[in-house]
């Protein structure tokens, strides 16, 4: 399984040169498009508790309740290194309708699921 090893942002943006460019240009469009959200270091969920366990950055806070009524929190918008891509994770909605869906093969994506997309 793949894992970035950093303990902070700037070791984030550090842990893979070749796409540390991307990396950039995507925070800058997301600081542009959505001010209002801080950027953070997202640890992951620890082991034994609901949630994804990877590290990514991430644009705002907020919780929602996983399985048994526990509260994890997740970034508004997240953007998290795999082996071969890059995942953006889109915590928002329109009308209902998870953000994602609405741009579903208009965002260059290599992959998209319902609240995430890759390239």
């Amino acid at each position: 399984m793949f894992r970035v090893d950093a303990e902070n942002l700037q070791s984030y943006f550090d842990s893979d040169p070749k796409r540390r460019t991307d990396l950039q240009k995507l925070d800058k469009f997301i600081g542009e498009s959505a001010p209002g959200l801080k950027r953070y270091f997202h640890r992951g969920t620890p082991a034994g508790q609901p949630g994804m366990r990877f590290k990514m950055i991430g644009y705002g806070r907020f919780h929602y309740l996983a399985r048994f009524g526990k509260s994890v929190e997740w970034p508004v918008i997240g953007v998290a290194l795999q082996k071969n891509y890059i995942s953006v994770y889109l915590s928002v909605a329109k009308n209902g309708v998870p953000l994602v869906r609405s741009y579903s093969g208009k965002l260059g994506e290599l992959r998209s699921g319902g609240n995430n997309f890759s390239f």
